[in-house]
Order: C-alpha cells, then sequence, then structure tokens
C-alpha cells in the first residue's frame, strides 16, 4: 500500500466535552462497536465489574474522572481510527490543549440536559484558534432534555458555530422513540427490554402506517413537523465549511444505552479529514512528504508501575515510521534509535513495526525527551503549537520524610516533564514553587508521588495571582526590567523567564511603568496570548 493511501485511511480525532457529559462513556461505546474490546465498561464500577478503558489510572478509578489523555488506536471497516480521550475537568486544561495540537478533527459531547456548558466554551475557543474540524453529538437523549431546536440555537449563539443537524431525535426521555437519519433518510427506533437492554430496527418510510403505529400518531405529526423546519429553515451541511471549522454536523444518541454510536462513528470516519498538514517554525509540512516527521505532545510515567517506565507519545506528521529506524531529535541535534515503538489501547501496549501520519505512537524515554520535542529524518524542523499556560494556583511543597528526598525530587521532575505540574525557580532565592491551572492537579501529583515514587509531600499557599512569561523587543527595556524587578521574577522549566504578580493592580502598575514589556499568558508568546 502507497503511503497516500495509508493516509487517507487514517483518522486521528479528540473527544472534548465538560465534565459528565459522558465523553468517557462515549469512547467506551466507540471502542466497543469498532471491535477494539470485547465488553464496555464503567466509569465507576462495582467490585465486580469492569473499569473503562481510558481510564486506567488508579485515582482516574477512585474519583470517576479522567487526568489525563488515553490514547487508543483500532480498525474499523479498513481503517485506522485514533482516539484520544482527553480530560473534562477544567484543572487538567494544559493536557487537552496539548492534545488538541496531534489531532485533525474533534468530537464534542453535549448533554442534552444541560446544553452548552463553560468547560465546552472554552474548549471549543482552543478548536477555533487551531481551525478544527468539530463534530457534535448530542448525548443522553433517554433522559428529559432541552428541545432539539433550542439545544441548536444554544451551539450557535454559545460557540460561535453553525450547527446543522444529521439526525434528529422523536421525543426524549421516557417516550424516546429513536433517531431519523437525515442523510440516509432511515428510523433508527428505540426500545428497551426488560433487561434494560434495547431493541434497535431501522424504517425507511416514515410515512409508512407501520412507522406511525410504532411511535403513534402525536410524535408522527411533530416529527413531520420538525424535519419541515428543518429542511425550510437550516442551510443546508457544507462539507467544505466543516472543515474550515466554522460548520458542526450534530447527531443525537444515548452513549449509555448503545444508540446512535455506531451512526456517529461511521460518520466520524466519513466526514472528519485524513491527517492534515502541520506547521512549523521553518515551513509547512504536508503529510504526504516522503521523509519522516513527528513531535512529542505528551509524556506519562509508569503507566507500568512494575517496570518504572516512561513514555513519549509522538504524533506522526508526515513520511513512514520503521521500527529500529535513526531519527534526529532537533532540540538536541542528535541521533535518536526507535528500537520498539508502541501502539496504545490506553494502558495495553503493542510493539508496531511502522508507522504513517496521523498515527500516535509511543516511544521509551530515560528522560532525554521533552513535550514539544520534534524528530525528523535529517531535517531541522521545530512544530509549534504545545505551550505551557499561565498557572493561576501557587503551592510550595514541603516534603514530609526526609529520609525520601531522592524520591520525591525525581517525582517532581518527572511530572513536572509530564506536564501534570509547573514548576519555578525564584531568581532571587532558587525557591520551588508549584503552579497549575487547577487544584484537582496538586491532588495527582500528591497521589502519584506517594503511589508510584513513595514520597510523601504536602503544601503550603504561596501569595501569588498570576505568573506571566515576558518579552520585549527593546533589549535593553527587558534588562532594566529584569534588573529592577528580581523579587518578582523566576525561570521556568525551559530557562524562560516570568514574572509573579500579587493582584491585579500590581500587574496594572507594572504595565503602566513599562509600556515596552509584553506579558503573555504562554510561553510560546504568541501575540494573541499578551495580557491585556
Amino acid at each position: 500500500m502507497t503511503l497516500l493511501e495509508e493516509i487517507h485511511k487514517r483518522r486521528t480525532f479528540a473527544i472534548i466535552s465538560h465534565p459528565d457529559a459522558g465523553k468517557t462513556t462515549i469512547t467506551e461505546k466507540l471502542l466497543l462497536f469498532g471491535g477494539a474490546i470485547q465488553q464496555a465498561g464503567a466509569i465507576k464500577a462495582k467490585k465486580t465489574a469492569k473499569f473503562t478503558t481510558s481510564d486506567w489510572m488508579e485515582l482516574e478509578k477512585q474519583r470517576g474522572v479522567s487526568v489525563a489523555t488515553s490514547v487508543m488506536c483500532f480498525e474499523y471497516k479498513d481503517m485506522i481510527v485514533n482516539i484520544l480521550d482527553t480530560p473534562g475537568h477544567a484543572d487538567f486544561s494544559e493536557d487537552t490543549y496539548r492534545t488538541l495540537t496531534a489531532v485533525d478533527s474533534v468530537l464534542m459531547v453535549i448533554d442534552s440536559v444541560k446544553g452548552v456548558e463553560e468547560r465546552t466554551k472554552k474548549l471549543m475557543d482552543v478548536c477555533r484558534q487551531r481551525d478544527i474540524p468539530v463534530i457534535t453529538f448530542i448525548n443522553k437523549l433517554d433522559r428529559e432534555g432541552q428541545n432539539p431546536f433550542d439545544l441548536l440555537d444554544d451551539i450557535e449563539k454559545s460557540l460561535n458555530i453553525v450547527a446543522i443537524p444529521l439526525s434528529w431525535p422523536i421525543s426524549m426521555g421516557k417516550t424516546f422513540k429513536g433517531v431519523y437519519d437525515l442523510d440516509k433518510k432511515i428510523f433508527n427506533s428505540f426500545k428497551k427490554n426488560e433487561d434494560g437492554t434495547f431493541i434497535s430496527t431501522a424504517i425507511s418510510d416514515i410515512h409508512d402506517d407501520g412507522f406511525v403505529a410504532q411511535i403513534g400518531d402525536d410524535l408522527a405529526l411533530r416529527l413531520y413537523e420538525d424535519l419541515e423546519m428543518v429542511q425550510g429553515v437550516l442551510p443546508a451541511f457544507d462539507h467544505a465549511a466543516y472543515l474550515k471549522g466554522s460548520m458542526t454536523p450534530v447527531f443525537f444518541g444515548s452513549a449509555i444505552n448503545n444508540f446512535g454510536v455506531v451512526n456517529l462513528l461511521e460518520s466520524l470516519l466519513e466526514l472528519s479529514p485524513s491527517p492534515q498538514p502541520r506547521q512549523t517554525l521553518e515551513r509547512r509540512v504536508e503529510a504526504t512528504e516522503p521523509k519522516m516527521s513527528g513531535f512529542v505532545f505528551k509524556i506519562h510515567a509508569n503507566m507500568d508501575p512494575k517496570h518504572r517506565d516512561r513514555i513519549a507519545f509522538m504524533r506522526i506528521c508526515s513520511g513512514t515510521f520503521i521500527r529500529g529506524m535513526k531519527v534526529k531529535q532537533v532540540r538536541e541535534d542528535r541521533e535518536f534509535k526507535v528500537a520498539n515503538p508502541l501502539t496504545f489501547m490506553a494502558q495495553t501496549r503493542t510493539v508496531m513495526e511502522e508507522a504513517f501520519p496521523g498515527d500516535i505512537i509511543g516511544i521509551h524515554d530515560t528522560g532525554a525527551i521533552k513535550i514539544g520535542d520534534t524528530f525528523t529524518e535529517g531535517e531541522m524542523l521545530t512544530f509549534t503549537g504545545i505551550p505551557s499556560f499561565s498557572p493561576e494556583i501557587f503551592r510550595k511543597v514541603i516534603n514530609r520524610d526526609p529520609m525520601k528526598s531522592k524520591q520525591l525530587n525525581t517525582g517532581l521532575r518527572q511530572l513536572l516533564e509530564e506536564g501534570v505540574i509547573q514548576l519555578f525557580k525564584t531568581v532571587l532565592d532558587n525557591q520551588l514553587i508549584l503552579g497549575a491551572v487547577g487544584v484537582l492537579q496538586f491532588d495527582v501529583v500528591q497521589f502519584r508521588l506517594e503511589n508510584e515514587y513513595s514520597a510523601k509531600c504536602e503544601y503550603q499557599p504561596f501569595d501569588l495571582a498570576f505568573a506571566y512569561w515576558i518579552g520585549s523587543e527593546d533589549r535593553n527595556a527587558l534588562i532594566a526590567f529584569q534588573a529592577e524587578n528580581k523579587s518578582k521574577l523566576a525561570k521556568d522549566a525551559e530557562d524562560k523567564t516570568v514574572c509573579f504578580f500579587k493582584g491585579q493592580w500590581e500587574l496594572h502598575h507594572i504595565q503602566k511603568n513599562h509600556p515596552h514589556i509584553h506579558f503573555y499568558k504562554t510561553s510560546e508568546c504568541k501575540p494573541q496570548d499578551l495580557v491585556g
């Protein structure tokens, strides 16, 4: 098979949502119907039940919340599907944002009861910045939710994107009858058995007497009226607009009951793009280029606690990756041999012989790889778009067991390199300060330090409100500012300078007195990330 054929058969997408919208459940059902697993797990499983495939970490099982992105690859109908299940909780935003740099499209899950929620808005902003195509799945039709037209209106107003339904529900909650496929003109009925399972039958003629008898005169009439409104008022679905990120096709269903998932999976494969070009500092890299290139967007230590391993996740951007090949690690300008590249089903891994654009591979790492590293067959390229974000909460770390100082330092270093937490060293007195976007990140660090490194720590508050990266076109002004404000400055893990602020008043005061100094919300220091 040619490189072009391999590219066309691949789909790599992330699943995003507000917490509890059903994202991980949908991931599990996509794996089930894709044939990747034999039994779907539960997010909060009983002792005898199976946990979800993507939430494999012990902390995730205990809390019933995703705290890290899981990578899952499987084959379905001659297509290679790469699913990246992201954390929904805002406290793990950075992991989600980094993951979005490694995908070509996104599946957005919305709770039919709650509609568009705050976390979804922020994630959609990131997708829009990157022009990522988004498919929407409105979940939980088995519950009494909002009117479908109101949900479409909510999506358009809240997310600033045109929402076009490609399926349409017939009622919801206790009277939910099924979903009509607007493209294939088929009604898929929903009927629960006494044992909780459901029977789904397909009816091709919604004007047939059998269809009306099955759902009732009132609901049939409502469907006819809804379809007339959909087809008469809403614009037609435009695939080009979807690929540009300005339109989202909308599907309805109930993931917990397996309803609408197969249609969603097949639509994802049909509508979503194959691996797309990627931008580097030097040039645009096409997926079809013969030479291999890729970048690391995630690192995870101790995926296998027995071996204390450390895996770097790399997105292949161009060319063909072959097991055992030697590649250039651009940051270090050195040769790097990858003997046993891995493919994943969450925690489970398999050695792979070759990989193509869109694939996510795992590389065994001894600590030499960092998030954002570019690997090529020789060319000096640097893929962009993998920043650190300004933390909002700060803590000092206190070692509870001085005999385990080495373990604590090792654990903190590795968790920092994973992107679980941010670490700053003050310029004036070399004090170590942890920074996070949300409180749960500190809980994850504490839990993993104890369970993976046998080190115990506690935290003390640190009186800070903001930490922004600084820059200036005027080198002399920047040097003068740094000399004058040493007590406010620190270095991040990449030795970039950040400025600490105790409040908005202090930020405004410094901005006023130093107009040539720019403050950025991300470590990439892009103009759109300037602090206003």
